[in-house]
């Protein structure tokens, strides 16, 4: 790791969305090149005859009845009773995410992998086999915040109850079966290996630990190669005591379910976990200096990511920063940093911009891939679109154009159960109102240019960026002028 020095230092600005997997997302796609067509055509195109039948109005959202309590062991419920289909989602959301590992970096990782590898009497085998009998679907995660847990199944008593049992044993009583923790631990570190060859991986987990020094957030979720070997199934069982507890989890509840069925199935899964009160909410991090650096990495693409401390999930500026967000960089083709980099310069296949909102503040990250010979170009091309924007904030059609994009899509919001408990899971854990979802929408649809253009330079600023570069060191050409139709064009795939 090398830091580059210039002279330029303040004029570049000492200048990823999100995350959230594992650690700060990586942005990077699939089936790029087909998929870019298609939307360039569809950009010269005529509207949609779906979005032509509008008529400029926007589409019906559903209107959510949430319903809450506490179970006696201290479990947060949310619950929306949604008799469409004839089933129901339930999701778990524990404050166990990699920012509790403390000194074993990959700890919350691994203990959520191994819930599901072993109860009494069954391994991970009959446990799969016995979730697929009932028809239904088991799923866990584990994040920088959170642990998940979820359970998909039909609501019908005969198929709810023995899965609810299952789902019971699984998350309050794993009994981490010793060859399953040495297979998880092989799966890790070959894992450890794939990142060397990822420049994305490498951009990223270097720009966390600049951007949050000795914080929680620092480190990748996954751990390191170092941080795995060590970690022993008492220290699983010990965290999961203490995070599993059930004062520790909020449980989202939606579906074909009456108030009085949710709260059984709720007193039933929060009995069944450890007992135990919330964990303490984590620190703010400290600002940090503003640096630039540097990791030799041989491709022909330059990874370039921009990062500085954002916003927690609770601050008041946030629905004035998403929309602010959508028109710099948040919305794909049409945005400040996309119109300049890709559409009129052809210097990248996509370029990105958001903000991650968590327990703490979260980053702001702008993140994109270009030719290694332009990438200083590049670089200083992004800071001065990022430094215009906050001078000037969004024009008065750049902002109703955002307003009616979200009003477009909120309803997807919604759309589905998985999507409300999805919803429902961020409203409990992180404490928002039972009325967030329409105080938000709201909230958007009255901002003003300059309440955005005001959010926008109290959270950013050009001069606190902390940026990461990986790629190779060649020497470099100057940007091509901006034109409707750049000669070059994006290399295609990003490479990861």
């Amino acid at each position: 790791m090398s830091e580059r020095k210039t002279p330029r230092l303040a004029l570049i600005g000492l200048v990823v969305v999100a995350l959230i997997g594992s650690a700060v997302f990586y942005f990077s796609k699939t089936d790029e090149s087909n998929a870019s067509e298609a939307l360039d055509k569809a950009k010269a195109s005529q509207k949609l005859q779906s979005l032509a039948e509008l008529n400029g109005k926007a589409p019906s959202h559903r209107s959510l009845d949430v319903q809450t309590w506490n179970t006696a062991e201290g479990a947060k419920v949310m619950f929306v009773e949604a008799r469409e289909l004839p089933m129901f989602d339930m999701r778990l959301i524990f404050s166990a995410g990699s920012s509790q590992d403390g000194d074993a970096p990959g700890l919350a990782v691994l203990t959520n992998a191994m819930l599901n590898e072993g109860v009494a009497g069954k391994d991970v085998g009959a446990i799969a086999q016995g979730f697929e009998g009932l028809g239904a679907d088991f799923g866990n995660g584990a994040f920088k915040d959170m642990a998940l847990a979820s359970l998909r199944s039909l609501s019908a008593t005969d198929k709810r109850e023995p899965a609810l049992k299952l789902f019971s044993e699984v998350i309050g009583k794993p009994t981490f079966p010793a060859d399953s923790f040495a297979r998880i631990k092989n799966q890790m570190l070959a894992g450890f290996e794939y990142q060397k060859q990822n420049p994305g991986k490498l951009a990223s987990i270097e720009l966390m630990n600049r951007l949050y020094g000795d914080h929680p957030y620092a480190h990748t979720s996954d751990g390191t190669a170092k941080s795995i070997p060590p970690i022993t199934l008492a220290q699983l069982q010990a965290f999961h005591a203490k995070a599993y507890a059930a004062g520790n989890v909020v449980i989202a509840l939606v579906g074909d379910l009456s108030r009085s069925e949710a709260e059984a199935i709720a007193a039933q899964v929060s009995s069944a976990l450890p007992k135990g009160p919330a964990l303490p909410k984590l620190a703010q991090p400290t600002e940090p200096a503003a640096s630039i650096g540097h990791i030799e990495f041989p491709s022909k693409q330059t990874n370039l990511m921009l990062a500085q401390l954002g916003i927690d999930r609770d601050d008041p500026d946030y629905a004035a920063l998403s929309m602010g967000n959508q028109i710099l960089g948040g919305g794909g083709f049409g945005t400040r940093l996309m119109s300049e980099v890709r559409e009129k310069r052809g210097l990248a296949y996509g370029v990105y911009s958001g903000f991650t909102p968590m327990q703490a503040r979260g980053p702001f990250l702008i993140n994109l891939q270009t030719r290694a010979e332009m990438s200083e170009g590049t670089l200083k091309l992004v800071q001065d679109v990022l430094a215009d924007y906050l001078k000037t904030g969004p024009t008065e059609k750049e902002l109703e154009d955002a307003k009616r994009e979200l009003a477009g899509s909120f309803p997807l919001s919604t759309a589905s159960n998985a999507d409300i408990v999805g919803q429902l899971g961020a409203m409990g854990f992180y404490d928002l109102p039972l009325s967030y979802l329409e105080d938000f929408m709201q909230e958007s649809q009255r901002l003003s240019v300059e309440q955005v253009r005001t959010a926008l330079n109290k959270h950013l600023s050009t001069d606190k960026m902390v940026v990461v570069s990986v790629g190779p060191t060649v020497p470099q050409k100057p940007l091509p002028a901006p034109s409707d139709k750049p000669a070059e064009q994006p290399l295609g795939v990003p490479e990861h």
